[in-house]
């Protein structure tokens, strides 16, 4: 397989995380294509990404951070930008909120995140354990399903409340999301793509954020056919059939950038 196809198997899932790691779909993926244009310009980095996603998911990992370390050394050096720097540096995912996304959302195992961020597994694992910690301390927001499915519609709901979150309600047609956000604007909202009417919960979720912002996690069996860069996509992406811990990490990361103006 050429270097090409092998980095084409693996991209949507890079955007995934991407977009999760920033906060944004224009943003994530433009740390994509810079990642993917630092490899065309270098053979050695290039050749590098041979061997699965571990070696694409790190040379990501080094772009990203360099781009960040830029915004701290502008912001040490007093510039006219220090209060930009300084407010793009408080957005920065931390550390152990990307050990937790890469063990969780994206199924790594702690030896290839820890490979994937340079650093000693034990450290994945204790960042890890950190980052669950600060999930158990966030503050709590109304959280609306939509959901065809009544089994997966409870064990979300279920989910939902042991974070300490509300539920506004649940839903399981684009219709019934609009009744409910009649009644009551959720904090966030939890998205299958294919509802039971045959309507599509991309549709319910634009009729929502026409009323309101708020930050939205799609739940699918297919997100590398909402991956591709091409359009306006969510951000946030779950694989079906899915982890629980994959929901909670996905949750606390989309309210920890949910606060915050988009970085679009």
């Amino acid at each position: 397989m050429s270097i090409g196809a092998e980095v084409a198997a693996h991209l949507p899932f890079l955007r995934r995380y991407a977009r999760a790691l920033t906060g944004s779909q224009a943003t994530g993926d433009a740390f994509v294509q810079a990642t993917l244009e630092a490899a065309l310009a270098d053979d050695e980095l290039a050749d590098s990404l041979r061997g699965g996603r571990v070696p694409l998911y790190r040379a990501f990992n080094k772009v990203w951070s360099s781009a960040y370390l830029e915004v701290a050394d502008a912001e040490a050096g007093g510039t006219g930008h220090e209060a930009a720097a300084q407010n793009q540096l408080k957005r920065i995912t931390p550390l152990n909120r990307q050990a937790l996304l890469l063990t969780t959302v994206e199924d790594f195992a702690p030896a290839e995140a820890a490979a994937v961020m340079d650093i000693p597994e034990a450290d994945v694992d204790a960042l890890v354990v950190e980052a669950i910690a600060e999930i158990e301390r966030e503050s709590a927001t109304s959280v609306l399903i939509i959901e065809d499915e009544p089994l997966i519609s409870m064990q979300l709901e279920d989910l939902v409340r042991s974070l300490g979150h509300d539920i506004c309600g649940t839903a399981a047609t684009r219709t019934q999301a609009q009744e409910v956000v009649a009644e009551k604007t959720p904090g966030l909202v939890l998205a299958d793509i294919q509802l039971a009417d045959g309507s599509s919960g991309l549709d319910a979720v634009d009729d929502i954020l026409a009323i309101d912002s708020m930050p939205v996690i799609f739940i699918t069996a297919y997100p590398e056919r909402l991956l591709t860069g091409d359009r306006p996509e969510p951000t946030y992406l779950i694989t079906k059939p899915f982890q629980e811990d994959t929901v909670r990490a996905a949750i606390s990361q989309a309210l920890f950038f949910g606060s915050s103006r988009p970085l679009d």
